[in-house]
């Protein structure tokens, strides 16, 4: 995920909000033994790490030096780990990172719009590079059964969190990175409504299935689709 800038005082409310309500509504899921949860935790920072360090190296190259001069093109996860992000993705399979601050006006031969969603759309396009990269060993000969099963399991989940984490933010509603490829396209109206209400909008699509049943479960309804056309072509020609 990434914004222009930091967090509205807006933001921080509503997200604090879904991160009391990911505990309340999720708090018993269990991850099976500590050493799968440990390495869920290891596979999530590095994929939020390499996806949060795209948008900001992408910046870069596109000549806005913003984000290097706070830091963050870097692959130290401290300066990319976001808490409520990170809850998120305890407690339901899908979050994010610290907001990368970026200023499209700095950019070289883009327009702003345009840049400002290059930068955007290679976040989550990095977590699918990295989910191919993983593969490639399986590509060249190693076989799954060669691995022992704690490495075999961390070469699931990192591919699996990868995935979801790609998933999510290629959706079309703002602060999610999706949003920044859509606004190219939609109308200028629309664009500025989805602006002032985006949040509000993603929480409505997290909640609606716990208060009104599965059938309103329209996020899985949009993710599913991504998330197995992402595998698709992370597992191609396998």
């Amino acid at each position: 995920m990434r914004r222009f800038g930091q967090f509205s005082l807006r933001d921080i409310i509503v997200l604090a909000a879904i991160a009391g309500l990911f505990i309340w509504f999720y708090g018993g899921q269990s991850y099976g033994s500590p050493d799968r949860f440990l390495l869920f935790i290891v596979a999530l920072i590095a994929a939020v790490t390499f996806h949060e360090f795209a948008h900001a190296f992408v910046a870069l190259q596109l000549g806005d030096a913003t984000a290097k001069m706070l830091g963050r093109v870097s692959l130290n996860p401290i300066r990319h780990l976001d808490l409520f992000g990170s809850l998120a993705f305890l407690f339901v399979g899908f979050g994010w990172g610290k907001p990368v601050p970026i200023n499209p006006y700095n950019m070289r031969g883009v327009s702003p719009v345009v840049g400002a969603a290059i930068s955007a759309i290679a976040g989550p396009t990095s977590n699918v590079l990295l989910a191919f990269l993983v593969t490639l060993p399986f590509r060249f000969g190693i076989t799954p059964s060669a691995l022992d099963p704690y490495t075999l399991r961390f070469v699931d989940t990192l591919i699996a969190v990868n995935i979801s984490l790609a998933a999510f933010n290629f959706l079309p509603i703002p602060p999610l990175d999706g949003f920044s490829l859509a606004r190219l396209v939609l109308p200028r109206h629309i664009s500025a409504w989805l602006e002032q209400y985006g949040m509000f909008v993603l929480i409505a699509l997290v909640f609606l299935p716990q208060f009104f049943g599965r059938q309103f479960d329209f996020l899985s309804m949009f993710t599913n689709p991504l998330r197995q056309l992402i595998g698709e072509l992370v597992f191609a020609g396998m």
